[in-house]
């Protein structure tokens, strides 16, 4: 196995932290998932750290635009625009993996689900000892669909993410659902194919098709993130808004809207940062 086949990660009892490495060894900015150009399939297990908010990779071969468009789009994108110029979209390395994961965070913290997903890798994943480490990497959906769902009773899962874990995992051993089917279909029908599999909605398939296929125009807009924090807390409404209101809000941004995400979440960071000095 090639060395730039691997991507080394630590766990950290609740979560896994993707690195990439330049040439000399040291570590990119995980925060600017653009700096990565590799897929990575391994991940090293290491103890003692906090999970990252989100899995920092980069999915290679990563087509999309460093820049949000320039036209008007409001303050708060602006602003974000040029603070943050060559933000790009943290991916994962396949959509079977993207679909687990917006699974598993459905409904509860990051850090729970981060720490579920590091579990599951840690049972089901295969390993590999290379230079006095160990690299896992995340499970198969062969894998788990041979684990069925009673190997998957125990991971802090409700019985409702355990049956559609169990589903994704049969739909792509099968055949029934492939990356390359849903790759060569437009939005909405990429959408409506995915959210066939009982269990997935349009929310689960928005996050995965954003951070797997590279598919910047799509926007999860009934995140919590979207219709709370980003509602009151870059656009000033006052209150919560609803997934219409922020659909609506975001037509200014086509065909980048999941990319201006990305952007208004960093600006978002930054201003909690600066209020909480």
């Amino acid at each position: 196995m090639r060395r730039q086949d691997l991507s080394p990660t630590s766990r950290g009892g609740a979560g896994l932290r993707a690195r990439r490495r330049r040439a000399d060894g040291t570590a990119f900015p995980a925060e600017v998932a653009g700096h990565a150009r590799r897929r990575g399939r391994f991940a090293r297990e290491r103890r003692g750290r906090r999970p990252p908010a989100r899995l920092r990779s980069a999915r290679r071969g990563d087509r999309r635009p460093p820049l949000l468009p320039r036209r008007p789009s409001g303050s708060a994108a602006r602003a974000a625009r040029a603070r943050f110029r060559g933000l790009r979209v943290a991916g994962y390395p396949s959509l079977w993996e993207a679909l687990v994961t917006a699974v598993l965070s459905q409904q509860v913290t990051l850090r729970l689900a981060f720490g579920i997903r590091a579990h599951l890798a840690t049972a089901f994943g295969r390993r590999l000892r290379l230079r006095k480490e160990t690299w896992i990497a995340f499970p198969t959906p062969q894998r788990i669909a041979r684990t069925g769902e009673r190997g998957l009773a125990g991971f802090r899962m409700s019985a409702n993410k355990i049956g559609t874990v169990a589903r994704l995992a049969r739909a792509f051993t099968s055949g029934e659902l492939s990356e390359a089917k849903i790759a060569a279909l437009p939005d909405e029908l990429a959408i409506e194919r995915l959210i066939e599999i009982k269990g997935i909605g349009r929310w689960t398939a928005e996050t995965a098709l954003l951070r797997s296929l590279s598919r910047v125009d799509s926007f999860p807009a009934g995140d919590l993130g979207i219709v709370k924090y980003l509602a009151e807390g870059l656009f000033e409404h006052g209150r919560r808004g609803t997934e219409a209101e922020m659909r609506a809000y975001a037509e200014r941004w086509k065909p980048w809207r999941g990319l201006a995400l990305v952007y208004l979440w960093a600006e978002l960071a930054r201003r909690s940062a600066a209020a909480s000095k």
